[in-house]
């Protein structure tokens, strides 16, 4: 199954001539994505606007294009101004009990998913996970008082009302093939970028939109940190990319458009990576002489 969805996601990038044998899905696909949204638009179906600003950092795209770097950049330097940030996500691949979840120091990776419990430990700002992203707000507001809420994700989660949106797009990659599911990668269509407020290329280098990625720190999002959440690099469940062991194996939890981005910042954080046996998780590890590469046994 994540050979097929991978070889989809390889034919949407490289215009594969049979994808046009799904422009009918396509276009139905396009219909039911528009009349969605005129339900939202027109007051046929009910939104929920919360007492303080709500910016959405989403995409119009299949796949992993840069957000949640973006919200936790988003989210120190509103700190920095003083603003109290709240976060919330879907938390995909989450499987706790009950929702909503509301992050803490015992929060795992199955709790809440991969990108909150990332942007928790790096953080340390409240973060309220749930499918239904107005019950992450409503609690969020009823359990922390904060002066603006960021969603990772959820552009198309309409029910929410917002200020503000961005939308990501890979610089390389942008729009694929320009086709809506499942013909293409876009969950929309392109007209949708329109709409939005700004829109960002990551690895670009354009003054205005582009956004590059520098490794300063790791987090660790496997086990529970030892003390208190860290704010700063360094701290607990973090560490200077420049402090590893040698050879210490680590790895990334990715999806598509993943390993592109990986490459560039490891080039640059002298980290070295290969493919992990499983796709959209690669694994590096550092030798303390700018060399690297996988453990025989770990190789497929």
């Amino acid at each position: 199954m994540a050979g097929a969805a991978q070889s989809l996601s390889d034919a949407w990038y490289t215009e594969a001539w049979w994808l046009w044998l799904l422009r009918p899905a396509e276009v139905l696909f396009r219909m039911l994505a528009a009349a969605r949204r005129c339900c939202y638009r027109f007051g046929l179906c009910r939104t929920y606007k919360p007492p303080v600003p709500l910016v959405v950092v989403g995409n119009i795209t299949v796949g992993g294009t840069g957000k949640t770097p973006v919200v936790i950049a988003l989210v120190e330097a509103l700190a920095a101004l003083g603003l109290r940030v709240g976060v919330v996500s879907r938390g995909y691949g989450a499987t706790a009990k009950h929702f909503p979840h509301v992050l803490d120091e015992h929060s795992v990776l199955a709790d809440c998913g991969d990108e909150p419990l990332l942007i928790y430990r790096r953080t340390g700002c409240p973060c309220v996970v749930s499918p239904d992203r107005v019950q992450a707000v409503r609690t969020l507001l009823n359990l922390f008082t904060v002066d603006i809420v960021l969603s990772d994700d959820g552009l198309q989660h309409y029910a929410l009302d917002r200020d503000m949106e961005i939308a990501l797009l890979d610089a390389d990659a942008r729009l694929g093939n320009g086709f809506c599911l499942p013909a293409g990668p876009l969950r929309e269509p392109p007209g949708r970028l329109d709409t939005v407020d700004y829109v960002l290329y990551r690895g670009s280098d354009d003054p205005d939109s582009g956004v590059r990625y520098d490794a300063d720190a790791l987090v660790n999002v496997h086990g529970r940190p030892r003390g208190s959440v860290a704010r700063a690099v360094g701290g607990p469940g973090q560490r200077s990319c420049g402090h590893w062991p040698a050879t210490t194996v680590f790895y990334c939890a990715g999806d598509t458009g993943f390993h592109a981005a990986t490459a560039r910042i490891s080039r640059s954080s002298c980290i070295h990576g290969s493919r992990f046996p499983r796709p959209g998780r690669p694994a590096y590890y550092h030798d303390g002489k700018g060399r690297g590469k996988m453990p025989r046994h770990r190789r497929q």
